[in-house]
């Protein structure tokens, strides 16, 4: 059944003219009614105009990139390697089906004749930068399904939480019903999605090992935002190591320069901020205020890692001979960083690239829908035993 501006303007609390004005965005009105507007446009899943209506089931030349951040070079190198295979895919050699062959052909791509998706034309590939909102990441999915975009792409952390992760998937659900391809890349599966998810927890649990094994037991832990589902998986990996070797969780804390959550026993270890690195700098000034016995700091990933090293040289401190530092993600700076930074590497270009070809069906899906990207701990001159206690 259509959807109707009417339709809108009943659940909205208002009049058609008042619809008509919001999507025009030609007229002024008051935010709240907007927000309202444009709310009951999403739950309905209204499509502006008639023709567009009738068009929605079929698919544009258009794929929708979806990033937290693009000047973050996680997420640019992820969109770049996405918008590498948005060009025509040459098709495939004389000998990809061979007698006997199954079509998944080599290297696990879907081997398709000349006339099939793998000559597709090219598409037009579409940044959306959210900022980390999660009420811009669905405003962006509803424009796109309006479009009627090819695939939709979404990168790196989701938001966590109960409610934005119904709606999501809610969603993701009406662009697949409508014959968009939805792929999620370093982020957890969502019913009707494929899903390549980066072992977060794995890699963790292996840098935060590493400390261990070297002899570190005083270790702060430099949070991303709290309410993101990378920034929760990464810290589950830390405290699987410590755990693992007997020792006590740390008392989460509260955002640099707060007070400690707890009123008496051992300082918080843990300090949630930002994926930046002023967030990393300020972060390391409060553990070491808390504890200034803290042997090692592993960060949230490779810029907040910088932030810290930049907070101890300043506090008079040498890496690593008194404080080792950790990072993750192993961006293009990490191995430049003085010292070179240990940290855990996520192929990230490889695993935008894979994403892009499983957006426009040019390689077969995971079995389940769902693949794990590996991680690979990368040690290198940041990190070394604790100095020795004096005396």
């Amino acid at each position: 059944m259509t959807v109707t501006l009417a339709d809108v303007a009943a659940r909205a609390g208002v009049s058609p003219a008042t619809v008509s004005r919001v999507l025009s965005g030609n007229y002024p009105v008051a935010e709240a009614t907007r927000a309202r507007v444009l709310r009951a446009v999403d739950d309905l899943d209204y499509v502006v105009n008639g023709p567009a209506s009738a068009l929605a089931a079929a698919n544009s030349d258009l794929v929708g990139i979806l990033v937290n951040d693009i000047a973050d070079p996680f997420f640019g190198i992820m969109a770049g390697a996405i918008q590498s295979e948005m060009g025509p895919a040459a098709p495939p050699a004389a000998d990809t089906w061979g007698v006997g062959q199954a079509p998944g052909g080599p290297q696990g791509r879907a081997a398709t004749g000349p006339a099939g998706p793998a000559t597709a034309a090219e598409k037009l590939a579409v940044v959306c930068n959210t900022n980390g909102s999660p009420e811009r990441e669905l405003t962006y999915l509803t424009l796109l399904q309006r479009q009627r975009a090819a695939a939709v792409v979404l990168t790196g952390s989701a938001a966590d939480g109960p409610e934005h992760t119904e709606r999501l998937a809610a969603k993701v659900a009406r662009l697949v019903a409508a014959g968009t391809r939805v792929v999620l890349c370093g982020r957890p599966p969502v019913p009707g999605a494929l899903a390549l998810t980066f072992d977060n927890r794995g890699g963790a649990r292996r840098l935060t090992e590493h400390l261990l094994t070297l002899g570190h037991r005083r270790v702060g832990y430099i949070a991303g935002p709290a309410d993101r589902t990378t920034t929760r998986h990464r810290l589950e990996g830390h405290l699987a190591a410590l755990a693992a070797h007997g020792l006590p969780a740390p008392v989460p804390g509260d955002q640099p320069g707060g007070d400690p959550v707890a009123a008496s026993g051992p300082p918080p270890l843990v300090v949630h901020g930002a994926y930046d690195r002023a967030s990393g700098y300020d972060a390391a000034c409060e553990l070491l205020r808390r504890e200034p016995g803290i042997t090692a700091l592993v960060a949230a990933n490779d810029t907040v890692a910088l932030g810290a090293c930049a907070a101890l040289r300043d506090m008079g401190l040498s890496i690593p001979r008194d404080v080792s530092v950790t990072g993750f993600d192993d961006l293009p700076f990490s191995a430049d960083a003085a010292p070179a930074l240990s940290t855990v590497r996520l192929p990230l270009y490889e695993a935008g690239a894979r994403a892009g070809r499983l957006a426009l069906g040019r390689e077969a899906p995971p079995p389940g829908g769902v693949a794990m990207i590996r991680a690979e701990l990368m040690i290198r001159d940041s990190t070394a035993p604790p100095p020795a206690p004096s005396r």
